[in-house]
């Protein structure tokens, strides 16, 4: 196994596929904390006007306790693990596209070894990209928010942490979808009009039907869910009296909405992840290699 996953390794850092996805990943994550952090600072600023100043008081509500920059955080952290769940998606498909797929099943002592030793190399490369998000994601965020918007250290390590989980099950994610589809365009197709264009769309009638507890259940929901549902419990916590009506609309800003608590979402979307690729591994031992 040691040699399977060493051989791994070297199918994916001895192509520019890893680096070249990385960097894109890396701006995207920064490009997009900057923006919220920016925009979390503004908000601040048109709260802190005399006028809403005033209307807060009465609400009893305390702006200073708001830890805005938790989404951005959270936000920047989804829409930023895009990148390695595409990572993963051309894991499998790619090596069936360019036919490498023989060697390694021609080599390795069976194919469950071989897709065993594929499974674990990219947990570590999901786990890889999510330290470089939460790196850039933290980086952006510090550089645009105030020092009051920020969570505090274990806030920070909290979202952190289910930001690399995140970006781990998104690639395994990938590459389950990459495995039952076979083809490396269709697969980055599928994927990126599903997460960024179809779910959204379907969460938008769910919400405006009244059904906003079905969204947690769908594979978009569950994983923004992850990193949305810490992010909105941080901000409520800390930010004393906040009226019942602003909160399903914050958890929405958190990208939360319909969602569970952080570890209901992540098994929500692990029970996804398997189906895919427990699929896909079954589709890769039935297939026959040329």
């Amino acid at each position: 196994m040691g040699n399977l996953i060493k051989a791994e390794f070297r199918k994916t850092t001895t192509t520019g596929l890893w680096w070249g996805l990385m960097i894109p990943t890396v701006l995207l994550a920064l490009g997009w904390a900057l923006g919220w952090g920016a925009l979390g600072n503004s908000v601040m600023d048109a709260i802190d006007s005399d006028e809403v100043r005033q209307m807060t008081e009465v609400l009893g509500v305390d702006p200073a306790n708001w830890q805005v920059a938790v989404f951005g955080i959270a936000r920047s952290i989804n829409v930023a693990t895009v990148f390695p769940m595409i990572f993963g998606g051309l894991a499998i498909a790619n090596e069936i596209n360019r036919k490498t797929i023989t060697t390694t099943f021609l080599t390795a002592p069976s194919r469950v070894s071989a897709l065993s030793a594929k499974m674990l190399v990219y947990v570590i490369w999901g786990a890889i990209y999510g330290l470089a998000i939460v790196a850039a994601v933290s980086i952006g965020i510090a550089l645009t928010s105030d020092a009051g918007a920020l969570p505090s250290a274990g806030g920070w390590l909290a979202l952190a942490g289910v930001g690399v989980l995140s970006s781990i099950l998104m690639t395994m994610f990938g590459v389950g979808v990459g495995a039952l589809m076979t083809s490396v365009i269709g697969t980055t197709v599928v994927l990126l009009l599903y997460m960024l264009i179809i779910e959204n769309g379907i969460q938008l009638v769910l919400a405006s039907q009244g059904l906003p507890e079905v969204i947690g259940f769908l594979p978009n929901g569950a994983v923004n869910g992850l990193t949305g549902s810490v992010a909105a419990s941080l901000f409520l916590s800390n930010a004393g009296v906040v009226p019942e009506g602003l909160v399903d609309g914050l958890r929405a800003l958190a990208g939360a909405l319909g969602a569970f608590d952080w570890w209901l979402s992540g098994l929500i979307f692990l029970v996804w992840t398997a189906l895919f690729f427990v699929g896909g591994w079954a589709a890769t031992q039935r297939k026959d290699i040329t």
